[in-house]
């Protein structure tokens, strides 16, 4: 598949020196992807948006400055900055999402749907890639993000995999459609499936892409289906750590090489952030930290992480995602169908 060059000024690598211009342009370019993140954040609280969520409006919203108006040289390294180490620091923190004694309190039912879930998605939609010949980054960044948790298990998993800017903006924009389709559609047929509310919660909350998405398709559930839902999410969502480990390996020859030309363990594929993910999620689950400082940081990880894509965003051009193959398309939609027949099926096996 022939993709369009998204590469952009806007894209360069923070350099090493510490100048007052480079500190200057730093600047420039954070303010600007957290100026845009703010925007993002409103615009997430209007009831159509919700849905959407801030990361992915971050991104629209970067996206259309830079269709509209000008971005400065200077600000290339800012943005990049926000892309790189603002997005680590917002998965680490997300991490406090987790508690894991929920999700062990949901049962060994819940557990082995969502591995069962995210197994078969991966095989499934990087396979289908492979078949129609799908650009192999592209595939397998839609199935995690199919398969895990949407936005940020692609944005954690793409530099694993050596993945472009485009691969990821494009990947991220699929998910964010097809999850708030696939949530409308949950809520327009709840009263169809005849399921009670917590296995209505089951079936939202190991089929839909972001938590957003499962957030919003568990109301029709009431208290129980939503409780349920966000619980089997975040189920899934914990297994971001072996999922990304996994394809790390797996992709390790694909992925960048260090500037020495040498591969020595620390610069392996290994994320190392997803440890702090990890860390985060065992400060949650001891109990440590009172319910305001969980929301707190639960908030800063969405702030953070929709700066990077706001700075995602700054690095492409809306016009290109016209030229992104219909297949790309075609793989995002089939894999969703194919969850959804699982999860139906899964419901009839564990319960």
């Amino acid at each position: 598949m022939q993709m369009p060059n998204f590469m952009t000024r806007s894209s360069a690598k923070p350099a090493v020196n510490a100048s007052p211009q480079h500190r200057k342009g730093l600047l420039k370019g954070v303010a600007l992807t957290i100026v845009l993140a703010v925007l993002a954040g409103r615009l997430a609280e209007a009831p159509f948006f919700s849905v959407m969520g801030a990361m992915v409006l971050s991104i629209l919203c970067g996206a259309i400055w830079k269709s509209a108006m000008d971005v400065p040289k200077d600000a290339g390294i800012g943005i990049a900055f926000s892309s790189k180490f603002l997005l680590r620091a917002g998965i680490i923190l997300m991490g406090i999402r987790l508690d894991f004694k929920q999700i062990l309190d949901a049962g060994l039912p819940v557990i082995a749907i969502d591995m069962i879930v995210i197994a078969f998605t991966l095989s499934v939609m990087i396979g289908l890639g492979n078949v129609w010949k799908v650009d192999k980054h592209l595939s397998v960044l839609i199935a995690v993000g199919t398969a895990v948790c949407g936005a940020a298990a692609i944005v954690a998993v793409a530099p694993l995999v050596g993945a472009k800017k485009e691969n990821t903006a494009v990947s991220i924009s699929c998910i964010a459609l097809l999850g708030t389709i696939g949530a409308i559609a949950y809520i327009l047929l709840y009263p169809y499936l005849g399921i009670d509310p917590y296995l209505y919660g089951v079936f939202a909350g190991s089929t839909l892409h972001e938590l957003a998405h499962v957030i919003a398709a568990g109301v029709p559930g009431g208290d129980v289906g939503s409780e349920t839902a966000i619980v089997v999410k975040l189920g899934r969502v914990a297994l971001l750590i072996p999922v990304a480990l996994l394809l790390g390996y797996l992709y390790r020859d694909k992925a960048p090489i260090p500037e020495t030309g040498h591969k020595k363990w620390k610069n392996m594929p290994v994320p190392w952030f997803i440890f702090g993910f990890l860390a985060m999620s065992l400060i949650n689950t001891t109990g440590l930290l009172t319910e305001s400082a969980v929301r707190f940081l639960i908030a800063a990880s969405v702030f953070l992480m929709s700066a990077a894509m706001a700075g995602l965003g700054l690095s492409i051009q809306l016009a290109d995602f016209k030229k992104v193959d219909k297949k790309v398309i075609a793989l995002s939609v089939t894999g969703f169908v194919a969850l959804s027949l699982l999860g139906q099926g899964l419901l009839q096996l564990f319960y």
